[in-house]
């Protein structure tokens, strides 16, 4: 499978909490929800497009939590059926603490549990929120495809999906669209090292 990170920024880079107040308050963080302001139907249309093409879902033990306790609650909502019948795999080294089943719980070497997720078939092993997991797996090399969908807006604070001391990557556009609330998507796939240069500098 084809490891697909799926993220939710500010303009300033902020990954945490975005589809509520109180969906990630930790490390005092008060500013969250700020992504909803923004959803449009076409941004539910792509994002619906999206998950018809996950063959399994890696998330961390917090975000899988969060959405075992939340998705089995709302049958009515059009992407439940594939979010609570999916396969999940969660990246945990202590019990989590619902069963939103199927799943399979990878704890020790993550990477390396991960790397043998890839290799079983299917489509796309794609990753929704869970910051810090889907940054230890792209300086791991295990990223083939980031989808950041970037609202128009600057929190100030809360943590980031490129922190300052983050590993590097390079990264190649694949693909670009905005829609109507003024979200900015971007579509890249991984590209290795990143390059460097001089501008102006002879070829």
């Amino acid at each position: 499978m084809k490891l697909v990170v799926q993220e939710f920024l500010t303009l300033d880079g902020v990954s945490q909490g975005p589809g509520s107040p109180d969906e990630d308050t930790s490390d005092g963080f008060t500013r969250g929800g700020w992504f909803v302001p923004h959803l449009d139907e076409e941004f539910e249309r792509l994002a619906g497009t999206w998950l018809g093409e996950a063959d399994a879902l890696l998330l961390g033990r917090r975000t899988y939590e969060n959405f075992a306790r939340d998705w089995p609650r709302m049958p009515e909502h059009p992407f439940a059926a594939l979010m609570n019948g999916l396969p999940k795999y969660v990246a945990s080294h202590s019990p989590t603490g619902a069963a939103w089943n199927p799943v399979t719980v990878l704890s020790g070497d993550v990477p390396a549990r991960v790397a043998e997720v890839k290799r079983l078939p299917g489509r796309e092993l794609q990753i929704h929120g869970s910051a810090r997991l889907a940054q230890s797996l792209l300086a791991a090399g295990l990223v083939d495809t980031l989808r950041l969908v970037i609202a128009p807006v600057v929190v100030g604070r809360g943590r980031r999906l490129f922190p300052d001391g983050g590993a590097p990557a390079g990264l190649r556009l694949v693909g670009h669209r905005t829609t109507p609330g003024g979200l900015s998507v971007h579509t890249y796939a991984s590209a290795g090292r990143p390059e460097y240069g001089t501008y102006g500098a002879d070829s």
